[in-house]
């Protein structure tokens, strides 16, 4: 919230700023906050951001920069032409997202498009292909799901119910049926979740919400949906799933694939819908990594804020720090692209 004292507003309008230089972490170089700027001055990318007094500010050179994804948090600012063909030419990607888990915008290296490849895949649903890529793609992703279970939340039981869905899809020959064992196997799994306790420092906890001490469920009482999440454990998750998701656009883009022609989701207006096919059996390595974080380490009440409506948000330099795991899901998606 703005205070409404004037003199606070004066003195901080004036106050001098405080410039930091900002570096590439694993690859990424994360911007976020106000009056962000990405150009190009004599062959070096300059790229700013700023929260309140505090500025940052990097200058890469076109050799040894180290930089393959520039992620962009928020949409107050500038980006020019001539720095989209800068990381074009560098084979670096350019990715906008939203800190409520959305996939705004993503560019990246792209190969010349084989009209062959495109046509067998916008057949895929004829010719078998699709039921054959969707079934290894769920596969994959009850496999991974059953290991999290199993050697991370230690439920037997839920890891059988999801060995069992996985193990029907050899005879499932639709994608209906498909799509129902997934289900099953998703119900079996997210369960499991359910009571997944959350730990913030002592300090912390008057200030915590009762609901944020547990997983409790992926589906939002705001949306019906994972989308708007209530609870900083699935804010998290669906900010990386839609780091996830965008790693998955750029690879399919780069192999000359159509990002929005799938195999499982149906076709849509608002998603890349081989984009979100391509995740799946990627979801479990995030919730692994999740999981792995929480337990040794407490999360921190100034990392969120809570709306209005009581949809759980991102702080901006927290979400930077889940933007560097990107080019870890790079690398898991693309040999299943």
């Amino acid at each position: 919230e703005h205070s409404c004292n004037s003199n606070d507003t004066v003195l901080a309008r004036h106050a001098p700023e405080n410039r930091m230089l900002m570096i590439p972490r694993h690859g990424v170089l994360t911007l976020h906050g106000y009056g962000i700027m990405a150009s190009v001055d004599r062959g070096h990318l300059v790229v700013k951001d700023a929260i309140g007094p505090n500025r940052r500010e990097a200058r890469l050179s076109r050799v040894g920069h180290e930089l393959r994804r520039l992620v962009v948090i928020g949409s107050d600012g500038n980006v020019s032409l001539a720095a989209l063909r800068w990381l074009a030419d560098q084979d670096a990607a350019f990715v906008m997202l939203d800190r409520d888990g959305s996939v705004l915008l993503t560019t990246g290296p792209v190969r010349p498009s084989d009209a062959r490849l495109r046509r067998a895949q916008a057949l895929g649903y004829q010719s078998g292909a699709a039921l054959r890529i969707a079934r290894e793609l769920i596969y994959r992703k009850l496999a991974g799901q059953e290991q999290v279970v199993r050697d991370k939340l230690r439920d037997a039981h839920a890891a059988r119910s999801i060995a069992d869905s996985r193990l029907k899809l050899a005879e499932v020959e639709s994608h209906d049926g498909l799509a129902d064992a997934e289900r099953q196997g998703a119900l079996a799994y997210w369960s499991a979740w359910r009571s997944l306790p959350v730990t913030y420092p002592r300090n912390d906890l008057r200030r915590v919400p009762r609901h944020w001490l547990t997983f409790g469920t992926r589906r939002s009482p705001l949306t019906g949906s994972p989308r708007l999440a209530v609870n900083p454990l699935n804010a998290i998750l669906n900010y990386l799933y839609a780091v996830l998701e965008s790693e998955s656009r750029l690879a399919l883009a780069a192999l000359g694939l159509d990002p929005g022609l799938g195999v499982m989701h149906v076709d849509s207006r608002t998603r890349d819908s081989l984009a979100c096919d391509l995740m799946e059996p990627i979801r479990p390595k995030v919730d692994d990594y999740l999981l792995d974080w929480i337990t040794k380490e407490p999360l921190r009440r100034e990392w969120f804020f809570e709306q209005r409506d009581g949809n759980c948000r991102l702080m901006g330099s927290f979400a930077l720090r889940l933007s560097e795991t990107a080019v870890s899901w790079g690398r898991a998606v693309a040999p299943i692209a």
